[in-house]
């Protein structure tokens, strides 16, 4: 089984994240179950839910990539959570700086509902070549995405960017398209 670095981006605030919270438990479930680690921009909302899902269905590695600076400035200054991650990376980026080392340090994306920053972690992921997948049936930006890519033609990556409204059905098919990208190099990816 191959395993990969896998972030979950999602809305903070508003609407989606309503919707959105079993989808995002559900999410990082499957996530665990699949094997994978989890990154999250260890925020409130749909990703603390996500991480929350997965820590609770036993998955192995959390991360969190921090806006902060420090513990004390993620905690009072930007008040976001600590509790289901197993560690967190303190970046001092700020959140455009956060989102972009968030994307690129993963080998794949799961969207789910949104709002600008989640347009904003599409776009880097698109630029970037990683490998998108978007959780519907929370609303948000995520319901806008097919729409911005049928503006955006030609794409060099549109098989990059996959849906779905089932968080085991979509992981395994960001699993295989990433087995797929990576074949070469599964023995990098193999789990112990």
């Amino acid at each position: 089984m191959s395993q990969y670095q896998i972030a979950v981006s999602g809305a903070a605030r508003g609407v989606s994240v309503e919707d959105g919270k079993e989808l995002a438990i559900a999410m990082g479930a499957a996530i665990a179950k699949a094997g994978h680690s989890l990154l999250t921009g260890a925020t409130i909302g749909l990703p603390n839910y996500a991480a929350e899902g997965y820590k609770a269905a036993g998955g192995r590695m959390s991360v969190g990539l921090s806006p902060a600076a420090s513990k004390v400035e993620h905690v009072m200054k930007y008040r976001l959570p600590t509790e289901a991650y197993d560690t967190i990376l303190y970046t001092g980026l700020h959140y455009i700086g956060r989102d972009t080392l968030l994307i690129t340090s993963a080998d794949g994306v799961i969207s789910i509902g949104g709002r600008l920053g989640t347009l904003h972690e599409f776009t880097i992921a698109m630029e970037s070549e990683t490998p998108i997948a978007f959780l519907q049936g929370a609303g948000g930006v995520s319901t806008e995405i097919e729409g911005l890519l049928e503006l955006s033609k030609p794409l060099r990556n549109a098989d990059a960017v996959m849906f779905g409204d089932n968080s085991e059905k979509l992981i395994t098919q960001l699993t295989k398209f990433l087995d797929k990208e990576n074949a070469k190099y599964k023995h990098i990816y193999k789990t112990k």
